[in-house]
This record gives structure tokens, C-alpha cells and sequence, in this order.
């Protein structure tokens, strides 16, 4: 298909990467019913490994069957289904390029509580061009003291992926002993978190909805000074998108805890007000029943499409 003018000007923002990277990033901007539009609605599957498998799959045990999930993504029209390599290996061979694949390519465990997160390295660039991927994900902590490691350990996936045309989708999500539960959250954290994933070379930044609260004092006189506005989701979502590259690095927002539709939905609104370029949600659609969760991915894409 042709490309539209905003999946053009998308491509636009990455200049420096080589036509294989983004031929991918163009596969994932025209897959499902938002292609064309610039927005995404990505499903992400790792829940599993990241807090266990009944916490995850019990409210649907559907979902302890890798099968499911990437059916449910392609049903429902998502731009992209992302899990881990064992899931993914159970299903590439299947799918064959029916939907693009996004490889998680470390993952972390709730059984050691630790005050300074690090997720093990689970996959390799290598298995997600082994599987027909179309993008690698990978997890950091600002904030955790093993920060530092996993900023150069995404740093090195990153150029790694390049060479063989596959961009990277980072989830930031700030964590670790130096912030306070809040703060994990916070507007200045959140907006701090996507700067430092699109400044590591992130084509897709993933972040939680953030709140007014500001964790940090410096911050908190820089919010005061300027009046960056914060009074809602939207105003957060706007200036965590600025914080990327002024709204130039795709920036997509969690689902977060599981919630009742209407609050799921009422702040899907406040993210694409703000100018969230999607949604990537996981718990809060396959924890569902298998028609709601399409009734409620279908109901967000509209949403992001109007």
C-alpha cells in the first residue's frame, strides 16, 4: 500500500537508520485498522514471565495457550502482538507474516525482591531474525542502580538490530530504591524516562500513564517557574511526548493495573487528547473474555482513529 503523509513524515524523524529499519517501522505503522493513521495499538504478552502465570491467565485461562494471544491480536486488528522467546517460538512458524512479531528481548521475574531492578537478558537479535520479527522490545528502570548496565546493554541491542534492519521498541519504566511508589509514575520521571529512551536510540517508547505528582524537588521548581501544565492525563501525556524529541520518537502508553472498561477507556481519550500515539495493553485486554477483549481493543483503536 502507499504510504500515507503522516506515516511519511514519521519516517521523517529517522533519518540516520538504513532502509531495512525503517521498512520495519513502516510495517508496523500499516498493519491492522489504524495502519496508515501513524497510531498503534500493540498487544504485549509478557505478563507471564514478568508476574507469574496464574496472576496472569487465570482470569481467562485461554490464556495460558501462546496461540490465543497472537489470534486475539490479529483479530482485533492490532498493529503488532510482543512477547517473550518462548511464546514467540510457538507461534512465528504459524503466523508466517500475518502480523508483525516484536521480540521481548529481556525479562525479569517477581520472585527475588531487590531494590535495584535488572532484567536478564532472555533472547538475542539473532532469534527475532530467526522468528521473522519486526521489531526487538527491551525493558530499562531509570532509576534502579543497575540503571547503568542495562542503558549500555540497550545501547549495544540497539546497534545490533540496525545492522539487520530492526528497530527497537524500549519500555521505560522508572523503578528502583531511589524513587518513591509515586514517583515511579510522576509527570517528571515519566517525561525524564522517555528522554532517556529515545537519547539511547529507541524507535518505540513505551511508558505508564503518568501523574501530576512530581518526584523530584528540582523538577517541582522548573514545573512551578515555567507553569508546565499537569492538571490532567492529557497535559501529563503532552509533555511526557515532548519530552521525546518534541513529539518526534513514537511514544505509546501502557494500559497499566487492570480496570473496569469505562476508566480503561476514559483515559485511552486523555492519552490520544494529549497526543499519545497509541496504546500497548496486555492484562487489561486478554484478562477479558475473548469478545470483550475484542470489543474493548476495537473500541480504543476508534479512539486513536478519530
Amino acid at each position: 500500500m502507499a504510504y500515507s503523509q503522516r506515516v511519511r513524515e514519521i519516517l521523517s524523524w529517522y533519518p540516520s537508520d538504513n532502509p531495512g529499519t525503517l521498512t520495519n517501522i513502516a510495517k508496523l505503522l500499516n498493519t491492522g485498522t489504524l495502519a496508515g493513521t501513524g497510531k498503534m495499538v500493540i498487544l504485549p504478552v509478557d505478563q507471564g514471565f514478568e508476574h507469574g502465570p496464574a496472576r496472569s491467565f487465570a482470569p481467562n485461562p485461554q490464556g495460558y495457550d501462546p496461540d490465543y494471544h497472537a489470534q486475539l491480536a490479529i483479530e482485533s486488528g492490532c498493529n503488532a502482538y510482543a512477547a517473550p522467546l518462548g511464546f514467540m517460538e510457538a507461534v512465528a512458524g504459524k503466523l508466517a507474516g500475518e502480523i508483525p512479531l516484536i521480540l521481548k528481548v529481556n525479562n525479569s521475574d517477581t520472585l527475588a525482591k531487590v531494590d535495584q531492578p535488572c532484567s536478564a537478558l532472555t533472547s538475542s537479535v539473532k532469534d527475532a531474525v530467526r522468528l521473522g520479527c519486526t521489531a526487538i522490545g527491551y525493558t530499562i528502570y531509570p532509576g534502579s542502580g543497575a540503571r547503568n548496565t542495562q542503558y549500555q546493554m540497550l545501547s549495544e541491542l540497539i546497534a545490533q538490530a540496525k545492522e539487520y534492519g530492526l528497530p527497537s521498541v524500549v519500555w521505560a519504566y522508572p523503578r528502583g530504591s531511589g524513587l518513591s511508589k509515586a514517583g515511579e509514575t510522576a509527570v517528571d520521571i515519566a517525561a525524564y524516562a522517555a528522554q532517556i529512551a529515545a537519547q539511547l536510540g529507541a524507535h518505540i517508547i513505551k511508558v505508564k500513564p503518568p501523574t501530576s505528582h512530581v518526584e523530584q524537588p528540582e523538577a517541582q521548581k522548573v514545573f512551578d517557574k515555567y507553569s508546565i501544565p499537569k492538571g490532567n492525563l492529557a497535559e501529563c501525556v503532552r509533555h511526557v511526548v515532548q519530552s521525546a524529541f518534541n513529539g518526534k520518537r513514537i511514544v505509546i502508553f501502557s494500559g497499566g493495573e487492570a480496570k473496569d472498561t469505562q476508566a480503561l477507556l476514559d483515559d485511552v481519550r486523555q492519552i490520544a487528547k494529549g497526543g499519545g500515539m497509541g496504546s500497548i495493553m496486555g492484562r487489561n485486554a486478554f484478562q477479558r473474555p475473548k469478545a470483550e477483549a475484542l470489543s474493548l481493543l476495537k473500541e480504543v483503536m476508534n479512539i486513536f482513529r478519530s
